[in-house]
């Protein structure tokens, strides 16, 4: 039995660098390839980090019921694609998805079981500080990133745990903590070792 879990955190606060060092180090665990209407960044690859769509075939998917969640960011929209997202939990793998506070909720809602993580920067000094270093937007948008992270982060009672990335590598770990718990807990392991169990409660 696999688990769906969400990551979210406001821009800059280095979750998906946080979930690529993860991936490195823990198995049987995925972050699912959302589809996007924005254009790739500077080394960015389709299909690896974003599934990168145009406006119209995003808007055709979205019709046809294709998307598990999706949500408007800075006027472009990202989903994340239900056929993909059942295929990989069937198959018992753990899957993150990376998305906002409104998608998060869309997945809690249609998968209760589903479990929340927020990130959290260790102040909004740091937060711009490493929105300026990223180099890629204008002082106009960096303001509308802090602007937004306010509303982002005032929706982090709506998850089950909270990691503050102030030291990577303890962030990456706490990560690796809340994974390894939810594969421990009682529904999980009552699958996994149900011949175990049952040979040690028979009489």
């Amino acid at each position: 039995m696999s688990t769906l879990f969400t990551v979210s955190a406001p821009s800059g606060a280095g979750k998906t660098s946080l979930l690529k060092k993860l991936i490195e180090q823990i198995d049987n665990t995925k972050v699912s390839v959302s589809h996007t209407t924005r254009k790739p960044r500077p080394g960015e690859v389709d299909g690896v980090n974003y599934n990168f769509v145009t406006k119209d075939q995003f808007i055709q998917m979205l019709e046809k019921g294709m998307f598990l969640e999706h949500a408007e960011v800075f006027g472009n929209y990202y989903g994340t694609s239900q056929k993909w997202l059942t295929e990989q939990l069937d198959n018992g793998i753990d899957i993150i998805l990376e998305i906002d506070w409104q998608g998060a909720r869309q997945v809690k809602q249609a998968n209760p079981a589903t479990i929340g993580i927020f990130i959290l920067p260790p102040s909004r000094v740091v937060l711009e500080e490493r929105l300026r270093n990223r180099d890629t937007d204008s002082d106009e948008v960096i303001a509308q990133r802090l602007q937004a992270a306010v509303q982002e982060i005032s929706h982090y009672d709506e998850y089950d745990y909270l990691i503050v990335n102030d030291d990577f590598d303890k962030a990456v770990a706490d990560l690796q903590t809340v994974i390894k718990s939810q594969r421990l807990c009682k529904t999980q392991q009552a699958i996994k070792l149900n011949e175990m169990l049952t040979e040690l409660v028979s009489y």
